[in-house]
């Protein structure tokens, strides 16, 4: 099987944890050894988040006065180097010597006219409270916005169109490397009125972007994976039941607030209704038993309605 796998940003760095590197590497190291038994059996793709990563790169940019500070498409490219390197090499420190890698920097373009670069709802960055975001927001012209319970930077996360190296890596996956790529969502270009390429502000959300390579490459599954166990209909209410299966229909219907799974649902409605494969969203740590469909949630056209599994957990 062909499976795309996309990282979440929590899942690489748990809430509330500095972001150090050695809290990363040991995140991916967990993240490694959770996608082995995949890579062993399966052609695997893999991307991921950056949100809290690229966020402390822009940090660290505008601490420096002397310069003007990198714009988000470089330091996209910065972060998508940085984490696939370490995924690499973790999870080539537990798979058989013979396997191939590569990290492919993947540049994805967006439509200019995209709305999404007059409203910023992608958080980044560390979490702050409301004095420091506000007080941030004021050196350096920031949005500001509400994550859970703390404030973040919220950036412009236009919807992605095209992977511009997709056949790079299609001829890998066609020759068993395990290519890890769209790192971040991609790095965010448009072409101009006269073909040339150019990067923009903004940070592209990794499932759109996840879903969107695994159509490119025709695969036969989307796992979504991050620090939730399943999708919930009725998330922190009395009500709250975990999903084990979805038809793609019956799960759109449902309302998901801005910064949770809303993403993750449509970008495995997305992939399921356009190829008929399988899409899967649940914890990493049950990467094997969501493909196998005995954890997480499955969305699927074979399905009819929601399906719910029979112990309910504390959501």
């Amino acid at each position: 099987m062909r499976i795309v796998v996309a990282l979440g940003g929590n899942a690489l760095l748990k809430r509330g944890e500095p972001l150090t590197a050695r809290n990363q590497r040991e995140n991916v190291k967990i993240a490694a050894r959770a996608l082995a038994p995949l890579a062993r059996d399966n052609r695997l793709i893999i991307t991921h988040g950056n949100g809290p990563q690229v966020g402390l790169l822009a940090l660290e940019a505008a601490a420096y006065s002397g310069v003007e500070p990198f714009t988000l498409d470089i330091l996209n490219a910065e972060s998508e180097g940085m984490i696939g390197y370490m995924i690499e090499q973790e999870l080539g420190n537990v798979l058989p010597e013979d396997i191939p890698f590569a990290t492919i920097l993947t540049q994805v373009e967006v439509d200019p006219a995209d709305p999404a670069f007059r409203h910023p709802t992608k958080p980044i960055g560390p979490q702050y409270s409301l004095e420091e975001a506000e007080q941030l927001a004021a050196e350096h012209g920031w949005t500001v916005g509400l994550d859970h319970d703390m404030y973040r930077r919220l950036v412009s996360s236009p919807r992605p169109k095209r992977i511009f190296e997709i056949r790079v890596v299609e001829w890998l996956v066609e020759r068993g490397v395990i290519v890890i790529c769209t790192g971040g969502g991609g790095i965010p270009t448009i072409l101009t009125p006269d073909g040339v390429l150019r990067g923009v502000e903004a940070v592209i959300d990794k499932d759109h972007a996840g879903a969107l390579l695994a159509k490119s490459l025709k695969a036969d599954m989307l796992l979504l994976l991050t620090d939730a166990e399943a999708v919930w209909k009725g998330w922190r209410t009395a009500e709250a039941r975990a999903i084990s299966r979805a038809a793609p229909e019956a799960l759109k219907k449902l309302e998901f607030a801005e910064g949770t799974m809303r993403p993750k649902v449509e970008a495995a409605c997305d992939f399921v209704q356009a190829t008929g494969g399988r899409a899967g969203i649940g914890a990493l740590v049950d990467a094997v038993a969501i493909m196998e469909g005995r954890a997480g949630t499955v969305v699927s056209t074979e399905y009819e309605g929601l399906d719910y599994w029979p112990t309910l957990l504390d959501p």
